[in-house]
């Protein structure tokens, strides 16, 4: 482990797909958050936001102290330039934190807008090495998030040969492509992955056929599950993060714009934990950490290139996630007092457990279920409005989940 280079705590960067998630992320421990506006960003199917949206996520993190970081890192075409103007306009008054570009045209663009405004540069990019960074920094860049096929032996080079923050990914779903600029999704079915739209194709069952025999298809591996030629693992460095710390990196970031309120809550409190108590001692890993991981829906988790390994990235098994806990409830609060809104089914007697920030949890049983008018009911479904025996110490925003059953 070589001596820390940066002096202030590594910042953790939770993704906000839409205003739930990202009071969701708040709650439980990010520093800042990312999201997009409906153009522009590089997730179309994200639940995006509204310029009234951003408008309720500006107020909410500013009171928390959390700074919030807009996506605009599509690569954009000659006709879009006007949009984009008009769209910066529009986002001046919110003073948001910082905007994420990939596109050169984009970063002049804001440059010339919006000129006081912080620019980090995205994965997009592909910035490799320290000389790339310093293009970017001379262009006005404050940040760059570092290419995700580094070494950490590359970004400790990085760390000791640039002047700008570096930001790295931890968590969450891999590309098959480089740093995600990837044209299988546009060559099979037209929707381009580096203008938000891919149809993640990477994760399809790829078969072989002959041309003079095209309803004969045949696996390319003797396997009964397919072929899988591209389905990338999910990436966890929960427990790299000390040698991260150590290299120099400013902020950690975790993927997942288009996943769960579920995930967003577990990810935002183990890695907020783990940067807490790493910082004050590196060696104090928590296995906690890792099993509470497992528990969110993910494919076979994997360290990327970090560690310089040759194992292979890609998952052939097949392109299902791992889901050993269902995501059953999120706890609210009205004049009445806590109630549960339903995600998933759960029955009366059900054992479940209770999640919330600064790493609570806690077992209970399924008791006294009863809808918001005190009619009993024997399971809470999806969408219903409940009240139910909950621990003494739950709160609005604590999720609900249940463990699976085991197959047999």
């Amino acid at each position: 482990m070589t001596t820390r280079t940066n002096q202030n705590k590594p910042e953790l960067l939770m993704p906000a797909g839409d205003l739930q998630k990202l009071k969701t992320a708040v709650r439980y421990g990010a520093d800042a958050v990312y999201l997009g506006t409906e153009d522009f960003g590089l997730r179309a199917h994200a639940g995006n936001f509204s310029l009234e949206d951003l408008c309720a996520a500006r107020e909410i993190t500013r009171e928390a102290g959390v700074a919030i970081y807009l996506t605009l890192n599509a690569s954009l075409r000659p006709g879009e330039f006007v949009a984009l103007e008009q769209l910066l306009e529009k986002l001046k008054p919110l003073e948001l934190d910082a905007y994420i570009v990939a596109d050169p045209g984009v970063l002049t663009t804001i440059r010339k807008v919006d000129p006081q405004r912080a620019i980090h540069i995205s994965t997009q990019a592909n910035s490799c090495n320290p000389q790339a960074a310093e293009f970017w920094r001379l262009a006005g860049a404050n940040r760059l998030n570092l290419a995700r096929e580094l070494t950490l032996e590359d970004i400790r080079a990085f760390a000791e040969q640039t002047e700008m923050e570096l930001e790295c990914f931890v968590h969450g779903a891999m590309c098959v492509a480089h740093s995600g600029r990837c044209l299988i999704s546009a060559a099979l079915n037209e929707r381009s992955a580096n203008r938000g739209d891919c149809s993640q194709p990477c994760r399809w069952n790829y078969q072989l056929t002959e041309q003079t025999r095209p309803t004969e298809p045949m696996n390319v591996e003797e396997d009964f599950r397919g072929t899988y030629f591209f389905n990338s693992r999910d990436l966890c460095l929960i427990e790299q993060l000390p040698d991260l710390i150590a290299a120099g990196v400013h902020s950690f970031k975790v993927e997942g714009r288009m996943k769960s309120l579920y995930y967003v809550a577990t990810a935002a409190r183990i890695y907020r934990d783990a940067i807490d108590r790493l910082w004050d001692d590196p060696t104090d890993i928590d296995p906690l950490w890792r099993e509470e991981l497992e528990k969110v829906s993910h494919r076979p988790y994997d360290t990327g290139f970090l560690l310089g390994t040759d194992d292979a990235k890609v998952h052939p098994a097949d392109t299902h996630y791992v889901r050993t806990h269902d995501f059953v409830g999120f706890v609210r609060r009205d004049e009445n007092g806590l109630w549960v809104e339903g995600r998933n089914r759960f029955l009366l007697g059900d054992e479940l457990e209770l999640i919330g920030p600064q790493m609570k949890q806690e077992k209970f049983t399924a008791a006294n279920i009863r809808t918001l008018a005190g009619k009993e009911l024997q399971a809470g479904n999806p969408n219903y409005q409940l009240r139910m025996l909950l621990p003494d110490w739950a709160d609005d925003g604590d999720l609900i989940r249940r463990k699976r059953p085991e197959k047999k």
